[in-house]
């Protein structure tokens, strides 16, 4: 198995005005850094300006800002998706995102980061584990939520009351890291058949 750290991207899936979603994915890409076994890459949807209509076919070429992303996606071992609950789901954004892309989801582990309201954005997270296995992706059991967001976080970006989500986090980040190793060890050893 190789020792080399797993290069994570943190993707921050609300592109919407004065969205609370920097805050979590920071907190994420600061814990998952302080492993000394991840590389952290943070990729924000607000500042790829991916365009909101696909082509008609996959011949199409794809415009520049897709094609500017798909290198730090297909570089990537895992994904962590930072997502808010909108009216019981998950953005927009989100949704385009992983629709420009295919190969570069496949045999990769995802776990996710929720905030929202009541629900902390588990909905959300309840329907991207249905998308993503379509894409031949692995999500991982454990994930992260914050339910009324805005009171769980300080002032200074950090939970309030970080023992809950930290070990959420652990735990979530410990699972991403074993199927992270174990499928990038396999898609080394052969392409994936799907």
């Amino acid at each position: 198995m190789s020792e080399r750290k797993l290069r994570v991207a943190v993707i921050i899936g609300s592109v919407r005005s004065g969205r609370f979603g920097p805050a979590p994915a920071d907190w994420i890409a600061a814990e998952a850094a302080k492993r000394d076994d991840l590389d952290v890459d943070v990729i924000d949807l607000a500042k790829a300006w991916l365009p909101d209509v696909l082509p008609a076919t996959a011949e199409t070429p794809a415009p520049q800002a897709v094609q500017d992303l798909a290198p730090w996606l297909d570089a990537s071992d895992a994904f962590v998706i930072v997502t808010p609950e909108y009216n019981h789901s998950f953005p927009a954004s989100l949704k385009n995102a992983i629709d420009w892309y295919v190969d570069e989801w496949k045999a990769k582990p995802v776990g996710f980061v929720s905030y929202g309201g009541t629900a902390g954005g588990l909905r959300a997270v309840a329907q991207l584990r249905q998308i993503f296995p379509g894409l031949h992706a692995v999500t991982v059991r454990d994930s992260v939520a914050f339910p009324d967001c805005r009171e769980q976080f300080d002032v200074q970006g950090r939970p309030s009351d970080p023992e809950g989500p930290l070990a959420a986090a652990t735990s979530m980040l410990d699972q991403l890291t074993w199927w992270g190793r174990l499928l990038r060890d396999a898609r080394a050893e052969g392409a994936y058949p799907g």
